[in-house]
């Protein structure tokens, strides 16, 4: 299906206003089912929106938060998502039952079997707050990437790896139909990441526009964007 499209005036009300509808969405999910799950991109403009969210009066015990995908890299380094989770949106006070990708002595590879089979337990993702490269990658699923035939099939299993030429070191993703299974939240920036988009959803080439192929898979998604 075509994503709804909302533009907002700057990134700040952009963020602020997608960190209101995530909580009050989330918080319907534990009324309802007594727990919420929440996977969120990394990247700059998902840091700010985490941030805003993080500052929101909801039951986080209640919540369980995951990247959408993650470097293999331990989660003090640098460019480790599950690093920029813990530093934004539980940087004041807000405590979810955080979802780990790592897995100290293995290789992503390794990793990904297990990951799928401790993941299973809290699907379907209720929420999911995509970002998107100039590339048209989406989580780290990269036009050209090793796993891409796998992690982009129908009934894939639910974390695939993923090494690419888009990607300075192995990862692994939650593949697309985990991530489409959800309520879904693009959330992207600049008027480079709008062409992108629009590139995008001008193509039928799953493999060419990994983001399209997520969105058209979706019951309902909607775009976030801001100048």
């Amino acid at each position: 299906m075509t994503p709804e499209v909302i533009e907002y005036p700057d990134r700040a009300i952009q963020a602020e206003t997608l960190a209101d509808a995530v909580a009050v969405a989330l918080q319907a999910c534990i009324e309802a089912n007594k727990q919420a799950t929440l996977a969120v991109a990394g990247g700059s403009t998902p840091a700010t929106f985490l941030t805003a969210l993080g500052k929101r009066d909801i039951d986080w015990t209640s919540v369980i938060v995951l990247p959408t995908d993650e470097r293999w890299a331990p989660p003090k380094d640098d460019r480790s998502n599950e690093g920029m989770i813990r530093d934004t949106l539980m940087a004041n006070g807000a405590n979810p039952q955080l979802f780990s990708f790592w897995r100290k002595g293995a290789t992503a590879v390794q990793a990904a079997t297990g990951l799928a089979l401790d993941l299973a337990t809290h699907l379907p993702l209720d929420i999911c707050v995509l970002g998107m490269g100039v590339d048209m990658h989406c989580a780290s699923l990269f036009p050209g990437g090793d796993g891409m035939t796998l992690a982009m099939a129908d009934g894939a299993p639910a974390v695939a790896s993923m090494l690419a030429p888009g990607a300075a070191e192995p990862r692994v993703t939650l593949s697309a139909d985990v991530l489409s299974k959800s309520q879904m939240h693009l959330l992207i920036a600049g008027d480079d990441k709008r062409a992108a988009l629009d590139k995008a959803l001008g193509t039928e080439d799953t493999f060419t526009a990994p983001v399209a192929a997520v969105l058209r898979r979706c019951e309902h998604a909607t775009v976030h964007w801001a100048p």
